[in-house]
């Protein structure tokens, strides 16, 4: 599945049923279950909610017919007969907490489906700028889970929503232990985040956007630090991954084969992604259009397309 979305032609999803080769429309109709209501706009007043986009296509582990989309106004979605038709999951945005949710400065928007293997009743979800969010019952009641997530930038540092969650990310050998990049920030929670805890240990700056966990090696993670919210470029204009193995807190640099001058780029949430090969490939794009590829966990880098325009999401997809 891939979603587009342009001034011109407006929002456009897409399905494929041979590996990419071809692709075909589907569905695109996404309307909010009962009366949409309102949530907060950037200065704090009622704003309705609106549907803008699609952001993030999460296919189901189990279905092959069915599929989650994440949009904004943050809501989630479900289709179950390949994406032809859309139904709202409402218990998200239903959740007590909806009227007080705010955009980013991105929009407010859904961008992360987490599915957990071993159970199928759960979900997670991210949004900029509520929070993180659990369902146990497949979508049909959903509960904040942002304990422990400090953010400076809002009224109460410490409040249940609004925290700007950039990404989440887990292993499937252990959906209960998942990773945050946040605004400012890299967490890390061990109990399906009842409980998060900082780990951003010696990372040069610990804003950013993507966060991504190795195939094989649950307590391996990666980030790219970006130097702040205002300059989303890496910091000194060294494009550097930075790895954990130790599943945070301690970092190496991961440079060789990245262009460690003037480089001027970011890497936004959806563009980076491991394949499941023995020495687990690491790949990542950048809004400059470059896509690089590790064939070694990151150890080395290498450019495999240039030249794009800038990239908003990497998938890879190993083949038997």
């Amino acid at each position: 599945y891939a979603s587009q979305c342009s001034g011109w032609f407006g929002q456009l999803i897409q399905r494929s049923n041979d590996g990419g080769e071809t692709w075909e429309p589907v569905g695109n109709k996404f309307v909010y279950d009962g009366v949409p209501g309102t949530h907060q706009w950037y200065d704090g007043t009622p704003h309705p909610w609106e549907f803008k986009r699609v952001w993030h296509l999460e296919p189901s582990l189990a279905d092959p017919d069915t599929v989650y989309a994440g949009i904004e106004d943050a809501a989630i979605f479900r289709s179950t007969d390949g994406g032809q038709t859309w139904g709202e999951l409402p218990g998200l945005r239903g959740h007590g907490s909806g009227p007080r949710w705010q955009p980013g400065a991105g929009g407010m928007c859904l961008h992360t489906i987490l599915l957990d293997p071993s159970n199928p009743q759960r979900m997670y979800i991210a949004i900029s700028a509520a929070g993180a969010f659990r369902t146990d019952d497949d979508g049909k009641t959903w509960r904040p889970i942002n304990q422990g997530l400090k953010s400076q930038y809002i009224p109460d540092p410490n409040a249940e929503v609004g925290h700007c969650v950039h990404r989440i990310a887990m292993h499937r050998s252990r959906p209960n232990v998942l990773f945050m990049q946040k605004h400012w920030d890299v967490m890390r929670s061990d109990n399906a985040g009842e409980l998060w805890q900082e780990v951003s240990g010696n990372l040069p700056t610990d804003f950013g956007f993507v966060i991504d966990v190795h195939a094989h090696e649950p307590d391996t993670i990666y980030v790219v630090p970006i130097k702040s919210d205002e300059h989303h470029y890496p910091l000194d204009g060294k494009l550097r991954v930075y790895r954990s193995r130790t599943g945070g807190n301690e970092w190496e640099a991961l440079t060789k084969g990245l262009p460690q001058s003037d480089c001027y780029v970011n890497v936004l949430r959806d563009a980076m992604a491991v394949d499941s090969l023995d020495k687990c490939g690491v790949y990542f794009g950048t809004t400059g259009g470059q896509v690089y590829a590790s064939a070694d966990a990151g150890d080395n880098w290498t450019p495999i397309v240039r030249d794009l325009p800038g990239v908003l999401s990497v998938e890879v997809q190993t083949l038997p």
